[in-house]
């Protein structure tokens, strides 16, 4: 065995293949094949491969290359590191909402990509602590409780490498986790839709810093479900049983009646309905009045139950809604919407029970 008897043969087309390009070489007196999707980069590699063995090179008999090529490079990025660096990248200019839905795309996927252990937390541990922490730029630092900072030690430490996601075995294994829930039951199709967003977008940026060849989800043949195009009536309250829910919210917590009439009986975001003042307000006593929509800004989630808990709701997001153009300025009207008969009275009657606010108290 000669580990300077090198030999290196025509770039060899299998049609077919998904990396139909296939360079061949012997070494040390056994015959080697690396493949690859185009012809440049066969061709590379085997220029090389040739330009090695004109400089007399050493190869290795157990891997057939050369062995100065064994050289440790630079660790390989894990997929972990790459979702928290895309994180920072990507947080600065979301909306809240926006950064929690990436949050939770992330912590869905995340623990799909790691190594077979003997020893696996709960599902939803890993998922907390990715989503609390991990995948928040500005709690990163606080993740000090037992649990979760045992759940990302772990976490770091079984973490496949970005590279691996070149195998379409392991990136089937990734998006097959973005349909299930963290009760192990089916997400649903606009769930899969958003998240697998995301998870395509990571990946492109993973191609944009060098780390993939190109985004392997392209090269999967997965078919994510359907949306379903019509509404489920079961899934919505009807006249009943709103009216049966308006009149609890009068006994638990009257103030808020008339925030949760608007958003029921003038369609009207939470965000829309927080920013309404009694000047946007056109209430006849007996027919359909009329809202006027000033600039409202999204709220996150938080503020969104903050909104329900408190009297007055956290300031929110500068971010404008989506699907709705920016106002010129803070006076231009967003849009009218119609108030029915019931949602007027909804209102009027709040009116005549706080007759002093100039702000609604939700």
């Amino acid at each position: 065995m000669n580990a300077f008897d090198v030999r290196i043969y025509t770039i060899r087309r299998r049609k077919g293949r998904r990396r139909p390009f296939q360079v061949r070489w012997q070494a040390a007196g056994q015959t080697r094949s690396k493949s690859f999707p185009t012809r440049g980069l066969a061709d590379g590699y085997r220029a090389e491969l040739v330009r090695a063995a004109r400089q007399g090179l050493e190869f290795d008999p157990a891997t057939g290359e050369p062995l100065l090529w064994a050289v440790p490079g630079p660790a390989a990025t894990t997929w972990l590191e790459h979702a928290v660096a895309y994180t920072d990248m990507k947080w600065p200019l979301l909306a809240p909402h926006s950064r929690a839905s990436l949050a939770d795309a992330l912590a869905t996927v995340t623990p799909a990509l790691t190594r077979p252990t003997a020893m696996r937390p709960p599902v939803r541990t890993p998922h907390t602590a990715l989503y609390r922490y991990a995948f928040n730029p500005g709690r990163r630092a606080t993740a000090t409780d037992p649990a979760p900072a045992r759940a990302l030690a772990w976490l770091a430490g079984v973490s496949l490498p970005v590279a691996q996601l070149e195998d379409p075995r392991i990136t089937r294994a990734a998006l097959d986790a973005l349909t299930v829930r963290l009760d192990g039951g089916h997400a649903a199709a606009t769930t899969i839709a958003r998240k697998r967003a995301v998870f395509h977008d990571a990946l492109d940026y993973a191609v944009e810093l060098g780390l993939l060849p190109a985004n392997p989800v392209g090269q999967v043949r997965w078919t994510a479900p359907k949306a379903a195009a019509a509404v489920n009536p079961q899934t919505v309250a009807s006249p009943a049983q709103v009216r049966a829910i308006l009149a609890e919210v009068a006994r638990l917590r009257p103030e808020l009646t008339a925030f949760f009439g608007c958003l029921y009986y003038a369609a009207l975001r939470p965000e829309e309905a927080v920013a309404l003042r009694r000047a946007n307000l056109i209430l006849p006593a007996h027919r359909r009045g009329k809202l006027i929509l000033r600039p409202a800004h999204r709220l996150s989630m938080d503020q969104h139950r903050h909104a329900t808990r408190t009297a007055w709701p956290q300031a929110p997001s500068r971010r404008g809604c989506p699907g709705r153009a920016d106002p010129a300025g803070a006076g231009t009207v967003r849009r009218s919407a119609g108030s029915s008969r019931v949602s007027a009275r909804v209102l009027v009657c709040h009116q005549v029970k706080n007759p002093t606010e100039s702000t609604p108290p939700w």
